[in-house]
C-alpha cells in the first residue's frame, strides 16, 4: 500500500460516513494479483444490497482519486452480518455479554482462538469468560479477527 492502513481507514470512514453510514470496520488483504478491501457499514434501518451498491460506488471515486491501493484490488461492502465482526473497544463494550470468537495473533496462556461470553473491555483489555468460567483478557492490538457467536 502506498499509505499505511490507518490513513485507508480514514478515506473510507469519510466517504462512508458522508453517505450516512456507519463505518463497522475495514479489512485489507493485501495480495500482489488479487487485493481485497473489505468494508462492513451499517445503520439504524439495516443494510440493504442497495446500500452496499451506493456505498461501494462512492468508495469507488474516492479510491480511484485518492489512489491509497498500489496494484488492483477488489472492493468489497457488506453489511456486519449475525456474525457481526468486532474492531474498536467500543464495539467489544455494545456488545458485552454476547457470545464471541476471538483469534489471537500470538498464544495466550497456549491459545490462540477463544470462545465465550464476552465480559467487555477491562482495564483495557478485551475480557471474556470462556464455557469453564475462566476469564482470559487480551490486549486490543493482539487480536487478529473477533466475531459474534450468535447461537441459531
Amino acid at each position: 500500500m502506498r499509505h499505511d492502513f490507518q490513513t485507508l481507514k480514514r478515506i473510507v470512514a469519510a466517504a462512508v460516513q458522508t453517505l450516512g453510514y456507519e463505518l463497522v470496520g475495514v479489512e485489507f488483504h493485501g495480495a500482489r494479483a488479487n487485493a481485497l478491501l473489505r468494508v462492513y457499514i451499517d445503520s439504524e434501518q439495516g443494510i440493504t444490497v442497495e446500500d452496499c451498491q451506493r456505498v461501494s460506488h462512492q468508495l469507488s471515486g474516492v479510491l480511484e482519486v485518492a489512489d491509497p491501493i498500489d496494484g488492483p484490488y477488489t472492493l468489497e461492502v457488506s453489511s456486519p452480518g449475525i456474525d457481526r465482526p468486532l474492531f474498536e473497544a467500543g464495539h467489544f463494550e455494545r456488545f458485552a455479554g454476547s457470545d464471541v470468537r476471538i483469534q489471537l495473533r500470538e498464544l495466550l496462556d497456549g491459545r490462540r482462538k477463544l470462545t465465550g461470553r464476552l465480559l467487555g473491555m477491562r482495564d483495557g483489555l478485551v475480557a471474556l469468560a470462556d464455557s469453564e468460567g475462566r476469564e482470559w483478557r487480551a490486549p486490543l492490538d493482539q487480536i487478529e479477527k473477533a466475531r459474534l457467536a450468535p447461537k441459531l
